[in-house]
């Protein structure tokens, strides 16, 4: 059993090595945030390497985890009572002094530790990081973002923003896009792009353009007009809140898209991912 466990960590790290390397994306400093995926490594692994890539672990010892609620409804944000997240590729602690300054404000909820283990948007992240900060001190500050309000969004980026201009921190935000099919009860289709899949791709690329311009409303608006099954609508925006707030200029710039299937009649099915890094502004 044991040896079947360390087989199958070695083989998930050879995995995402392999998928950090195909990308031929050079590591930055000037990189102080990602946008990435959060299905199954067989959807979106190689998808998400085109985030993961562009970190230079060097000066960073944080990493503020912004993921979606998919089970446990919540109306803010929620921290972790556990003290260490383990990865087959190595442990990655808690850093329990931020965590307690976050609960500080007030703000922030606690996750049940059931409803921790059962969430997998932050998790679907750990093993990338925990490669990426292989032999390099880094602590985690999991935040669970529910279901907000447009208010609520922007006071939690206010709360988050002061941490952004230290380049110790990091911030990894957990989304996929297009959720697309009757399963998913969303079956937009604009038949001026063709088939469907190039009508999710138009509909998918106008909202990373409105990410790309930093604007949390324009991307709030463009939601309401969609309904776009963007399911971390939620951290992408306290994100954006986040990079309007400090005065450092940071630029998101998605680097990769993809659907996990090409749809071309109503009964298929897909969902999207895409990947980005927030940059320094030079």
């Amino acid at each position: 059993m044991m040896y079947s466990i360390l087989l199958s960590a070695k083989k998930l790290a050879e995995e995402l090595e392999g998928w950090l390397r195909a990308c031929g994306l050079s590591k930055s400093q000037d990189v102080r945030g990602v946008i990435a995926p959060h299905a199954g490594y067989s959807y979106s692994g190689r998808a998400a390497a085109y985030a993961f890539a562009n970190i230079d672990p060097t000066k960073i010892s944080r990493v503020f985890l912004l993921g979606p609620s998919h089970h446990y409804y919540t109306p803010k944000c929620a921290l972790s009572r556990a003290t260490v997240y383990k990865t087959p590729i190595g442990d990655l602690p808690i850093d329990l002094e931020v965590n307690e300054e976050l609960k500080a404000t007030g703000k922030f909820g606690l996750m049940d530790l059931s409803v921790d283990e059962a969430e997998h948007s932050m998790e679907m992240h750990l093993p990338y990081l925990a490669k990426v900060f292989e032999g390099y001190p880094v602590k985690v500050v999991p935040i669970l973002v529910g279901a907000l309000n447009a208010e609520n969004e922007a006071i939690y980026g206010q709360l988050l923003a002061k941490y952004v201009d230290d380049p110790n921190n990091f911030f990894s935000v957990s989304s996929d896009f297009c959720h697309w099919g009757s399963r998913f009860n969303y079956m937009h289709y604009d038949k001026k792009h063709g088939a469907i899949h190039k009508s999710i791709e138009a509909l998918d690329k106008m909202g990373m353009d409105i990410i790309e311009t930093g604007d949390p409303d324009a991307f709030k608006q463009y939601l309401l007009d969609t309904d776009n099954t963007i399911c971390g609508r939620h951290p992408i925006s306290v994100f954006l809140h986040m990079l309007r707030i400090c005065p450092m200029k940071i630029k998101v710039n998605f680097l990769r898209y993809e659907q996990s299937s090409q749809c071309k009649n109503m009964r298929d099915s897909s969902v999207s991912y895409a990947s980005a890094a927030a940059k320094v502004d030079t």
